[in-house]
């Protein structure tokens, strides 16, 4: 099974091949559009013929159906933070899957999941779960307009995903199917800046129901920028909207919020939150949240109605990873293992000489990696040159996203793996052409208006 790491055949190059995950690429593009169920694991990330795919996981590894072994970084989107498979949410899992695992009416599993993660997070009153995070920042946008009586949404320019559902897909170069007028009443506002935001605000003026952002991303917030977004949604009359899809967990426990101390209106968590599981959460003030119930007298929110909503399978599973995270220190140890790991790779391409190519950015639990090219621009030739390399070294990592199950085997592993694609990329740097690196087309942005 390629126990020691990615051992691929090798093709007429000599170069390392993945030629039943090749043919296993083929398939699914012939049964699925796009060959994936989420644009972002399409093999188009990947350099040409080397999208593998996978068989299954363990801890922080997964395996091809080459047969080849992976450190893997970014488990599930971000989502499998405590690593696959893990003994204590499946045994949650386990538990109820013999108990049934979806009713006619709500089951005693979905109060105590809510106390569990109110109790977690207790900067919100309330709390709905559905099952991805399309749902619940489409159903606080939706919220927010009902309370409001206003139509406009604000979302923040910098970063790069909020939902499937036409208000946010509407602004990306993959607009097709997506009414103008729909559009029209999306507005952006820079991150850092609030200045440019109460501009935005004062233009349109009694018209935007909700800012909306991710908290912190690659970058800490500026010094008071969170509190005053909070100071600029109260003075305009609009809902701030926290999505911590990714915060939640890994910036502590109790979200960016949590860490921050800026309390929003409205927040939404996934990800982490199912350990892979498919569990979303729309939380914030009961004032707002009752809208979306039956214990108010104004017109009624439709909020979230989802069949598959409280399955108790998955809301065991998120029972189990918020125990998890608060009884074992998990966020902590995030922080320790990509501390580690981002110093490991800033030395390495440090000692390759690409240091100013090869960057690590984010904060520890959630970093990512730039490549940039002769000019210091991004470059998604030599992001696939980098790429090609870590899988050739065992490492399938289209971030440095860690998860609690890596261990210093791992780190150190994956550190030699930057190290050979370093040396690599410096040869490429020299030549002033990534491309006999290549094996292929370059990997692609993944809004992009043509395929």
């Amino acid at each position: 099974m390629g126990e020691t790491g990615a051992t691929g055949e090798t093709g007429a190059t000599g170069e390392f091949a993945l030629p039943r995950s090749r043919a296993a690429n083929e398939r699914l593009h012939a049964l699925i559009p796009g060959g994936a169920h989420t644009y972002a694991k399409g093999d188009d990330q990947y350099p040409e013929n080397l999208a593998p795919v996978i068989s299954h996981g363990r801890g922080a590894h997964v395996w091809d159906v080459d047969g080849n072994r992976y450190v893997e970084y970014g488990s599930g989107l971000r989502s499998v933070s405590l690593g696959h498979a893990h003994p204590r949410v499946l045994e949650a899992v386990r538990r109820e899957l013999d108990r049934g695992c979806n009713f006619v009416r709500p089951s005693v599993l979905e109060i105590e999941a809510a106390e569990r993660f109110l109790a977690t997070v207790p900067t919100a009153e309330m709390v709905k779960f559905a099952k991805n995070g399309s749902d619940v920042t489409t159903a606080a946008v939706r919220l927010a307009r009902a309370v409001t009586g206003r139509s406009r949404v604000a979302i923040c320019a910098d970063h790069p995903f909020f939902s499937v559902d036409d208000w946010f897909i509407g602004t990306t170069p993959m607009s097709a199917g997506v009414p103008a007028a729909t559009t029209e009443l999306t507005v952006a506002f820079p991150y850092g800046d609030l200045a440019a935001t109460e501009e935005l605000l004062t233009r349109h003026q009694d018209e935007v129901a909700c800012l909306i952002l991710e908290p912190a991303g690659h970058t800490e917030p500026p010094p008071g920028y969170l509190a005053g977004l909070r100071e600029l949604a109260d003075r305009h009359g609009c809902v701030l909207i926290f999505d911590e899809m990714i915060t939640g967990l890994r910036w502590s426990e109790a979200g960016a919020q949590g860490l921050y101390g800026v309390v929003p209106d409205l927040s939404t968590f996934g990800k982490a939150l199912g350990n892979g599981f498919a569990v979303s959460a729309l939380a914030g003030r009961r004032e707002l949240m009752e809208r979306g119930g039956l214990r108010h007298s104004g017109d009624r929110v439709f909020l979230l109605s989802t069949t598959h909503g409280a399955e108790t399978h998955a809301l065991a599973a998120a029972m189990a990873v918020l125990t998890t995270y608060v009884e074992e220190g998990i966020t902590a140890r995030l922080h320790a293992l990509g501390e580690r790991l981002a110093a490991g790779v800033r030395e390495a391409a440090a000692g390759a000489g690409v240091g100013d190519h090869v960057l690590v950015r984010g904060r520890a639990s959630n970093l990512v990696f730039a490549t940039l090219d002769e000019k210091g621009q991004p470059s998604q030739p030599y992001r696939t040159l980098f790429l090609r390399r870590l899988l050739a070294g065992g490492v399938l990592a289209p971030s440095f996203v860690v998860s609690s199950a890596l261990g210093e085997d791992d780190i150190e592993r994956t550190v030699e793996a930057v190290a050979g694609a370093c040396a690599v990329y410096r040869k490429a740097l020299d030549a002033g052409d990534p491309t006999p690196w290549l094996g292929g087309r370059p990997v692609k942005p993944v809004f992009r208006r043509f395929a």
